[in-house]
């Protein structure tokens, strides 16, 4: 097969599984296909457990070994056919604790702790590297298989330049489909997507070939079994200790791989798809190991001397002119190579930027979290920065150990590695005892031992650790040699690492658990995660008043967004019966901000952050009684009184406000018949007096001309008012007549800005605008709609108390809806008025001093309601600030105003 056309079919389907997961991304934002969060591509994605290990590596650990294989498929099946005790358990804590990674897993168990979730996230970044050279070594190995046919077309580079290539290549593909949201919680269904397509094409790649080699090759399952006597693999032992012990790591691996917690656990949808998985994957598995036998026999007989085995799947059909079937095999070891990188990347990519990245800012930079600025952008860089590094990292492990070592090796020496954190993990879901100490040692130790014994010998003696360390140990003490530490020789090297640094990381987590006391936090976590399946909800953790509401929602605009914040504030303000305000900062509250928070920037970090503001995290009684596991009855009764007088106290501050609302309306109301009254009879004396001053015959020409304008400055003045109460009237009556025109809204500005500019003119305002996004174009009553923007940078003139004024308007194109903001740098509109200034009896200032009937906010609203739009106020921006917010093309209802 030409190598010129095996580039260009590898093109070809990277270019087919960029649209599979742009596709699939967009129609999940527009949730026209619900079966992308359906059981059966939840249990495909979890095929990226096959990496190029199994479809390549797989037939060469048999050729090599023999059945024990089979042990990398037998763990992970007895993981989830017990799915009941373990996966069910981890998928619900993820879900109420927001968990976004192993890491966050780990350190939000054990008291929110930062350098936990550091320590976790070195362990899986450093295992994944020989795990991500291996995927690199498997493509360059299938590239370089196609090299020999190139007289005509492409030449093929040496593999590090191959491997060069596919390692961007897969970085640029999870930058794009996996940094799209910040939220990891929000699934990646585009990456999904993609990663079960790929589950499909290896499945069907691995079967083609084993159909081929026993059914084209073979004369049947029968010859098949002859063959197979025949062999070497016919003189294959079973050793006890090896097969256990690998079937216990590759168990453990299911669990703790970055990769698997990320589609096992984070990726999850619903926690039913667990029933499905637990008997597909199995079969999944199954059908993946069933042609692996009949490979390795056919490709040792057929294939001369020396052939690699890891590359079976390949070379076969290519040996016996097979091209169509050797493509499909080649796009099938691809398919099981990317899918692993690109998930692990994501995966490896979320714990950097939220255990490493976050505490840097939280340590190094800005101190608070309130001040100007959007973190956003700070993670999500760090994430695709991130991605970019673990990469290098892969393709630096490859190049310095020359991939030249067997690929199930390689691929054994990561799940050695990232099973160090199984014990702190089934000690944080089934022990309440467990401490953040006694993880530390554990962790921290297993992860030495593991480097030492291992991960550093695999680069070869003399690489890293000198050649004599091998034999004659560290420091010149026999018993710390690498593969024969504390005297025990003659071990398998990696049953000699795992038992080592599994053991003692167990017995130090435990010792250490035993030895220390849990804090409070660890405590209160600790009852969360055990009994996760006993609780309606998570207790609350934080004492009430700590923080302004203003300075957590700053701190959530910068990592949430602008408008998902303040929409979360909102709806929690509703549900405390606060529309208009903010919410009141209850412990419920403030651990729902938390929740929400570590989907974005993990557990942690968010916990940090929030006790930076408000000075600090708090148990109360409650919870101290529930982790000391007092009586059920204290807690119900406890319970029932705290949640009556928390009703109680909402229903009184309801009625508080409500009347409080009613007070200032009475009162606004008097002022403003005051007013009207005042304003109404002050230009009907003028006209009355100098009416009948120009009656008299006497009266000089001129002054009867100097009488008459006052009279009519004085009619303008009383007709401008009249109309203000008409237009009002209609407006609130719905029978206004609406002139649609099309406009852009920059010159709308510009007008409105011209308009505005005869209040306080003396006043030096500046203004910030930003003329390419106001390059909209408006169908709506421009008329009424420039109103609504003369008001309020009229108000804005007159009512900004900066000693350097200045207004900031933002514009912003949201699908049909434009939303423009208004936002000056005074001091603001005081809370308790924030509700009333769009009422029509509302004042804020001396009636005198302000001028006018104080009609103009009322107007507006009605103006935006009859343009089906919205105005509002927005707290927590430093300065007055408000939000309009109407459809670029204004349709009018049948029969409706024209």
């Amino acid at each position: 097969m030409p190598f010129n056309l095996l580039v260009l079919a590898c093109l070809a389907y990277v270019a087919f599984l960029f649209t599979v997961a742009f596709v699939a991304d967009r129609r999940a934002e527009a949730g026209t296909l619900p079966w992308l969060s359906s059981p059966l591509v939840y249990t495909l994605s979890l095929s990226v457990y096959c990496t190029a290990w199994t479809f390549y590596g797989a037939v060469g650990y048999a050729a090599r070994s023999g059945l024990e294989f089979v042990t990398i498929y037998l763990g992970p099946t007895l993981v989830f056919i017990g799915w009941w005790v373990v996966l069910r358990k981890l998928v619900r804590i993820a879900k109420t604790q927001r968990v976004t990674s192993i890491a966050d897993l780990i350190s939000s168990r054990y008291g929110k702790s930062s350098l936990l979730g550091v320590v976790v996230t070195l362990i899986c970044v450093t295992a994944a590297t020989p795990y991500i050279a291996l995927q690199l070594q498997s493509v360059a190995l299938s590239f370089s298989v196609f090299a020999s046919d190139t007289p005509d077309g492409w030449h093929l580079p040496d593999r590090d330049t191959t491997a060069l290539w596919v390692a961007g290549g897969l970085a640029l593909f999870t930058i794009l489909f996996g940094t799209r949201n910040l939220d990891a919680n929000e699934q990646h269904h585009g990456v999904v997507t993609a990663i079960a397509v790929e589950a499909v094409v290896k499945l069907v790649a691995l079967v083609a070939v084993g159909v081929f080699v026993v059914w084209i090759v073979a004369d049947g399952p029968a010859d098949i079994v002859t063959r197979i006597d025949a062999s070497r693999l016919a003189g294959w032992e079973l050793v006890p200790g090896r097969w256990a012990g690998l079937i216990f790591l590759s168990a453990a691996a299911i669990l703790t791989l970055p990769r698997m917690f990320q589609v096992l656990v984070v990726e999850n949808a619903d926690e039913r798809h667990l029933s499905t998985a637990s008997w597909a994957f199995p079969l999944y598995l199954a059908a993946m190991s069933l042609f692996v036998v009949p490979i390795a026999v056919v490709g040792l007989e057929v294939l001369p001397d020396g052939s690699n085995p890891d590359l079976f799947v390949l070379t076969l059909p290519l040996a016996l002119d097979q091209g169509g079937l050797a493509m499909l095999a080649f796009l099938g070891g691809f398919s099981s190579a990317t899918s692993m990188v690109i998930v692990a990347a994501i995966a490896l990519a979320t714990m950097v930027s939220n255990h490493v990245v976050m505490p840097l800012i939280l340590a190094f930079g800005e101190r608070k979290g309130t001040e100007p600025g959007d973190l956003r952008r700070v993670v999500l860089l760090a994430r695709r920065l991130s991605i970019a590094g673990v990469m290098a990292l892969g393709y630096g492990y490859y190049t310095l150990t020359g991939g030249s070592g067997a690929l199930a090796a390689t691929g054994l020496i990561a799940f050695v590695g990232v099973a160090q954190i199984l014990p702190a993990m089934l000690g944080a879901l089934f022990w309440r005892g467990a401490t953040r100490t006694g993880a530390m040692l554990g962790l921290g130790t297993g992860f030495g031992l593991w480097l030492y014994t291992l991960y550093l010998p695999s680069f070869g003696q003399g690489a890293v650790i000198a050649a004599h360390v091998f034999e004659g140990g560290l420091f010149g003490l026999g018993w710390l040699r690498p593969e024969a530490l504390f005297g025990i020789s003659g071990m398998d090297p990696l049953l000699h690492a795992l038992f080592w640094s599994l053991a003692v990381n167990t017995l130090l987590f435990v010792g250490g658990s035993l030895l220390t006391f849990p804090s409070p936090m660890e405590r209160l976590q600790g009852a969360r995660f055990v009994q996760a399946f006993d609780q309606s909800g998570p207790a609350p953790g934080w004492s009430r008043g700590q923080a302004e509401p203003e300075d957590l929602l700053v701190m959530a605009q910068r990592i949430l967004g602008e408008d998902v914040a303040l929409a979360f504030f909102q709806a929690n303000a509703r549900a405390q019966g606060k529309d208009g305000y903010l919410p009141d900062i209850t412990p419920a509250f403030m651990n729902d901000l938390e929740r929400r928070l570590s989907g974005s920037i993990g557990a942690a970090a968010a916990h940090a952050m929030i006790a930076q503001i408000a000075g600090g995290a708090s148990v109360s009684v409650e919870d101290l009684m529930a982790v000391a596991n007092e009586t059920a009855q204290i807690m119900e009764y406890s319970a029932r009184l705290e949640a009556q007088q928390d009703e109680l106290t909402r229903t009184a501050r309801q009625l508080r406000e409500a009347n409080d609302k009613l007070t200032q309306l009475s009162v606004q109301k008097d002022a403003f018949l005051s007013q009207i009254s005042h304003e109404l009879r002050t230009p009907m004396t003028s006209i009355r007096a100098f009416s009948e001053i120009m009656m008299d015959e006497d009266v000089p020409p001129e002054l009867c001309a100097r009488y008459a304008g006052i009279i009519h400055d004085e009619a303008i003045r009383l007709t401008r008012l009249l109309d203000d109460l008409l237009d009002l009237s209609v407006l609130e009556s719905g029978t206004v007549q609406l002139t649609l025109r099309t406009a852009s809204l920059r010159d709308m500005l510009d007008r409105a800005l011209q308009a505005a500019g005869s209040t306080r003119p003396e006043r030096d305002f500046a203004l910030h605008r930003d003329g390419q996004a106001e390059q909209v174009t408006v169908s709506s009553d421009i008329d009424r709609l420039t109103q609504v923007f003369i008001n309020i940078i009229s108000n804005a003139r007159k009512y900004c108390d900066a000693e350097a004024p200045a207004l900031r308007i933002v514009v912003r194109r949201k699908g049909d809806q434009v939303q423009v903001d208004f936002i000056d740098n005074g001091s603001g509109i005081p809370k308790p008025s924030q509700a009333l200034i769009f009422e029509k009896f509302a004042r804020l200032t001396d009636s005198a001093k302000a001028g006018g009937a104080g009609l103009g906010l009322a107007i507006c609203r009605e103006i935006m309601q009859n343009l089906g739009g919205s105005i509002a106020y927005l707290p927590g921006q430093g300065g007055a600030a408000f939000r309009v917010v109407f459809p670029a093309t204004l349709v009018l209802p049948i029969g409706g105003p024209a």
